[in-house]
């Protein structure tokens, strides 16, 4: 027998790497399980947050990593926080996009009655940011980095909880063909994303019937446990690495088998009333 490696293997090779990670809020968010995981994996993690605010109140959490302010919606802090991360490191290997934001109003209303502005300023938060980002920090990303974006795993089933945030996460998944392409003029960056199935995050908590739709999601997954958010970051923190380099302007389902599920036999009885069919033994 092979004797074992006495030194771990850096089988991800993200050791001594340094990435920037957008869109910490909270110990539940993804982004900082993502930030997390990769500085296990020995990565350097550069964190942007919205607000001051926000980053008081993350600091406690992320230790000694530098913690910097960006409002997206402002393309004058976005150069500034390029330029802040600028004079940080040369070089960056990686980039996540983990920003949100729709305005609900209250109680859920018919898609058709969303209003300009809240499907406008969803998208520009949601959407537009990743192309914006991606402009400013072009100069900065090694020929062969990895930039990663956190979608939802269908755009077609018209959940009316979720409502517009469906349509502007669309366009979030077909952005990356795109930003793929036009960057492929001058590197082999990578343009992906995690599109994950429903989460429990402090965010999500703000959806209009999220609580109902989640635990409804944890009957319909097959091992009947609902997906974790660790389990969204290990997916983003391999496509950051150098190990996911054949993967390209994808969006990497993470639903643990949610999708496979919806006409699983006990649902579909309790739905219709009817009894549990017994089993016939041969």
């Amino acid at each position: 027998m092979r004797e074992l490696m006495s030194t771990p293997v850096d089988f991800l090779g993200l050791a001594g790497k340094t990435l920037v990670v957008f869109g910490v809020a909270n110990r539940k968010s993804v982004a900082y399980y993502i930030g997390r995981t990769l500085e296990e994996c020995g990565a350097r993690v550069i964190y942007v947050v919205r607000s001051t605010q926000r980053r008081e109140s993350v600091r406690r959490l992320l230790g000694d990593a530098p913690v910097l302010v960006c409002d997206v919606e402002d393309e004058a802090q976005i150069a500034a926080v390029r330029a802040e991360i600028g004079g940080l490191a040369t070089t960056l290997h990686g980039l996540v996009h983990s920003i949100a934001f729709a305005d609900y109003a209250g109680e859920p209303r018919p898609f058709h009655e969303t209003s300009k502005s809240q499907f406008l300023r969803a998208v520009d938060i949601s959407c537009y940011s990743l192309l914006a980002l991606a402009r400013a920090f072009q100069d900065l990303l090694d020929p062969d980095a990895s930039v990663v974006t956190i979608s939802i795993s269908t755009t077609r089933m018209a959940s009316e909880s979720y409502g517009f945030m469906g349509p502007v996460k669309a366009a979030l998944d077909s952005s990356l063909a795109f930003l793929a392409k036009s960057f492929s003029r001058f590197s082999r960056v990578r343009f992906n994303a995690v599109a994950a199935s429903l989460l429990k995050t402090s965010a999500s908590a703000g959806i209009p019937g999220y609580v109902d739709a989640y635990l409804y999601a944890e009957q319909v997954i097959p091992r009947r446990q609902a997906l974790a958010t660790q389990e969204v970051a290990n997916a983003a923190v391999f496509l950051l690495s150098a190990r996911a380099s054949g993967i390209q302007a994808q969006s990497v389902i993470v639903d643990a088998g949610m999708s496979i599920n919806y006409f699983d036999q006990a649902l579909i009885q309790r739905a219709m009333g009817t009894p549990p069919a017994r089993r016939q033994d041969a």
